[in-house]
């Protein structure tokens, strides 16, 4: 008889919840007091070697239970599938998942249902990883192009990116790859931060934190804006002023504006030589990015950490809106979805520089750049993923970052697993910070 072969046996689910909102970490024109979440999934298995498979779509506090409970109903889809066909086609996983008739009505392919189908994707991409015994970017850096183009949905992308274009991207992206691998893991990706902008953070702490991050290597960092003008004006001088001439200094609405203001506001902070606005309004005005790039040029536009599918980013390229294409690991379907953004870009030529700026993001958005450098753009020019400095040491594999670059992960997996003191530690509302905490809360009521 032969030997059964290994299975998913549980798909688990954790609302963790940082509170980082105490010190205002995160802090921006719409979001000033986010606590950084994470509805987490593991995908056990009854594997002999006993992987298992870790991902997590990324809010910022309340209502992040009902990004759990929007994972929690794909149990039924994922226990007992075969681990070795799952991580041989995690692409049939996405479609089942995508494709299903009646979750289907709940988006389709946006949403919070869309980000807990990205949450389960992508830990079957982290246990696909870990039994290749590959960390992620190098499993996808290695695969066969014809293989990676089956894991990508062309529904709605005919128009703007068939099938036979994303194999020839991808095989003229395997041109030097070797050289490109070798590059990464001597030097690493250029990374940007935002940890000295957030809104909530005063003058001083600003330029101290500015000028410490020039120090650090990074020749590019971020300022949230949007709240206020006269405000936005004096923090950029102070930040201008801290890092000198010669570094990038992008700026950050988070959607607060209307189209008409979003104009007149970067304009009226020219001056400072901003390299990019970053969702100067609604992620969803396709037009409105357009005729805002148009109007602030040379300045370019970002926009893309809520982009809610393949489709929005394909009529953003397609309409011109962009000059930065900003991905996000967890905000989109998952591995697969991301694959064609990435072909998207590509075949545009335009730079892809992915939104990292929350709970394991970071971790997790250093492979697919790292994937887009070695084997589809073959290029860093332009590039750069985002860091902020805060939580990384809940992860299992935390991002190592050494003179403004991001050292490539070597462990196996989708560097996407939680410590299990942190799990134990700030699981909403039991785990033992949560817990003490609204007891020490309920007690001053008394």
């Amino acid at each position: 008889m032969p030997p059964s072969r290994a299975r998913v046996t549980a798909l688990d689910t954790y609302d963790i919840r940082f509170p980082t909102s105490r010190e205002l970490d995160g802090s921006d024109a719409m979001n000033p007091d986010p606590d950084y979440s994470a509805a987490y999934v593991v995908l056990r298995t009854d594997a002999a070697d006993g992987d298992e498979g870790h991902g997590f779509a990324f809010t910022i506090g309340r209502g992040n239970e009902v990004q759990v409970a929007a994972v929690e109903a794909l149990r039924g889809q994922v226990v007992g599938r075969d681990v070795a066909d799952l991580c041989a086609d995690p692409g049939t996983l996405a479609r089942d998942l995508t494709g299903d008739s009646q979750l289907r009505w709940l988006g389709p392919e946006k949403g919070v249902m869309h980000m807990a189908i990205g949450a389960v994707v992508n830990a079957a991409w982290d246990l696909a990883a870990k039994r290749a015994g590959k960390p992620l970017w190098r499993l996808l850096a290695d695969a066969d192009p014809a293989w990676l183009v089956e894991q990508v949905d062309f529904r709605y992308l005919s128009d703007a990116l068939t099938p036979a274009e994303a194999l020839d991207l991808l095989r003229r992206g395997r041109r030097g790859a070797d050289e490109r691998r070798t590059r990464l893991l001597e030097r690493g990706f250029p990374a940007y931060t935002t940890s000295p902008g957030w809104l909530g953070y005063d003058d001083d702490k600003l330029a101290r934190l500015a000028a410490r991050a020039v120090a650090d290597g990074f020749r590019q960092i971020k300022l949230k804006v949007g709240a206020d003008l006269a405000d936005d004006v004096r923090r950029c001088r102070v930040a201008r002023a801290a890092v000198g001439p010669d570094i990038r200094m992008a700026i950050d609405a988070n959607q607060r504006w209307d189209v008409g203001e979003a104009i007149a506001w970067t304009k009226a902070l020219a001056e400072f030589d901003p390299y990019w606005i970053e969702e100067p309004t609604s992620p969803d005005d396709i037009l409105g990015h357009a005729a805002i790039r148009r109007a602030v040029a040379p300045v370019k536009v970002a926009t893309g950490e809520h982009v809610q599918n393949r489709i929005v980013f394909k009529q953003l390229l397609q309409a011109g809106a962009v000059d930065i294409v900003q991905l996000d690991a967890a905000r989109v379907g998952g591995v697969n979805e991301n694959l064609a953004v990435l072909l998207l870009a590509a075949k545009s030529g335009v730079p892809v520089c992915p939104h990292a700026g929350g709970v394991g993001l970071c971790e997790l958005v250093q492979h697919l750049s790292m994937f887009d450098y070695v084997a589809l753009s073959g290029t860093t020019d332009d590039r750069v993923i985002e860091y902020v400095d805060h939580l990384h040491e809940h992860f299992v594999d935390p991002v190592v970052v050494r003179d403004g670059h991001y050292t490539a992960p070597t462990a196996p997996g989708f560097s996407a697993a939680l410590r299990p003191d942190s799990i134990e530690r700030y699981t909403y509302p039991g785990g033992t910070f949560w817990a003490a905490d609204l007891g020490a809360r309920e007690g001053q009521a008394v």
